[in-house]
C-alpha cells in the first residue's frame, strides 16, 4: 500500500483529511453512494429536457446543457480508463482547465441530445462498476493530479467535486432548484476549500483557517498550507455562510465577498486564487499575469506542494 491510499476502514463517513503530503483518508464506498445518487438525480432532470433546456445557455461561459452533459460524459471515460500514473489532470503535462476540457468536446461534436443522454447514463453505470471492482480487489495507484500525485480514489472525489459542480450550472442558471443532499454538498464544499488551497501557493497565498459553515452540508474545516496542505473536513450542523455558496465561489461561479467576509483578507485573497484563474481568458492572460506564471512554473510549485 502506498503512502497516498486512503485509510477507509478507519474513516467515519462524516469527516474527510485530505493532504498534498501523506496519506489522504475518506471513506470511498459511501463516495461511490453519494456520487451514484447525484447522477440518478442529475439523469431523472436530463430526462424531461426539450430541445431549447437543451441548448440553454449554463453558469460556464459558452457551453449550453448539451456541452456540459457531453463533458461529463468526457469525465466519465478519463476516470474509468485512469491507470498508474495517468496523467490527464496533471497541469505539468500541459492540462490547463480552462482549455483542455473544451478539446475533449470535438469528439463528441454532433451528437444528438438524446445520444448524450444515452451515452451519459451508460458511461455513469461503467464507471461505477470499474470503480466498485478497484475497490473490492484493493487495488491502489496514484494518478497525476493538478496538485500532484494523488491514490485515484482521490480523482473520484474530483470528478465528483466536477460533476456536483456542473449540475448546479445546468439547474441554477434555469432558475430551477439544485436537487442535492446533505452528503454530496459536504463533499463537494470540502474538495472546493482543498483545490482551493491547493492552488494558493502557486500564486504565493497560504492559508491557515478554521471554516466554519452552515446549511446542508456544512460543518467545520480547517485547512492549513503551510508545509504542504492538511484539510480536515468534519460535517455536521453549526452556524456559518452556507456550505454550497461557498463551493460556488471558490469555483468562481460567484462573488466569494460575502461569504468570506468574516475570515482576514489573507485568507479571502488566497482562496480566491483558483476562482480568478477561471475567470481569466487564456489569450487575455499577460506574459507577467500570476495565472500565465503560474502554468508555466508548476512543476517546481507541485514538488513543493507534495
Amino acid at each position: 500500500m502506498n503512502d497516498h491510499s486512503p485509510l477507509s476502514e478507519k474513516t467515519p463517513p462524516w469527516r474527510l483529511l485530505l493532504r498534498t503530503g501523506g496519506a489522504c483518508d475518506l471513506d470511498p464506498r459511501r463516495l461511490l453512494e453519494v456520487f451514484g445518487e447525484q447522477r440518478r438525480r442529475f439523469v431523472a432532470v436530463l430526462g424531461g429536457f426539450g430541445p431549447d433546456d437543451w441548448a440553454a445557455p449554463t453558469r460556464c461561459a459558452d457551453w449550453s446543457a448539451h456541452d456540459v452533459v457531453r463533458h461529463l460524459c468526457d469525465g466519465n471515460a478519463i476516470a474509468a480508463g485512469a491507470g498508474p500514473d495517468d496523467r490527464t489532470l496533471d497541469l505539468t503535462a500541459g492540462f490547463d482547465p480552462r482549455i483542455t476540457p473544451r478539446g475533449w468536446l470535438t469528439a463528441s461534436a454532433g451528437e444528438s441530445p438524446d445520444g448524450t443522454l444515452r451515452r451519459f447514463v451508460a458511461t455513469t453505470e461503467e464507471l461505477l462498476a470499474v470503480l466498485r471492482t478497484r475497490l473490492a480487489q484493493n487495488r491502489r495507484f496514484d494518478v497525476r493530479m493538478p496538485y500532484g500525485p494523488r491514490d485515484w480514489t482521490v480523482l473520484v472525489l474530483h470528478g465528483f467535486w466536477d460533476s456536483w459542480l456542473h449540475e448546479r450550472d445546468v439547474l441554477l442558471a434555469r432558475g430551477a432548484a439544485h436537487p442535492t443532499t446533505g452528503d454530496a454538498t459536504f463533499y463537494a464544499t470540502a474538495y472546493g476549500v482543498f483545490i482551493a488551497a491547493a492552488v494558493a501557493p502557486m500564486f504565493g497565498g497560504q492559508v491557515q483557517e478554521k471554516l466554519r459553515l452552515g446549511g446542508d452540508g456544512g460543518g467545520v474545516f480547517e485547512v492549513d498550507s503551510h508545509g504542504g496542505l492538511t484539510l480536515t473536513a468534519s460535517h455536521g450542523s453549526t452556524t456559518g455562510p452556507p456550505a454550497a455558496e461557498l463551493a460556488d465561489a471558490l469555483a468562481g461561479r460567484s462573488s466569494a465577498t460575502a461569504v468570506l467576509d468574516d475570515v482576514p483578507a489573507s485568507t479571502r485573497a488566497a482562496l480566491t486564487h483558483l476562482a480568478d484563474f477561471m475567470k481569466t481568458p487564456v489569450e487575455k492572460t499577460r506574459p507577467d499575469h500570476p495565472a500565465k506564471r503560474a502554468s508555466r512554473s508548476l512543476t517546481g510549485t507541485t514538488h513543493a506542494l507534495t
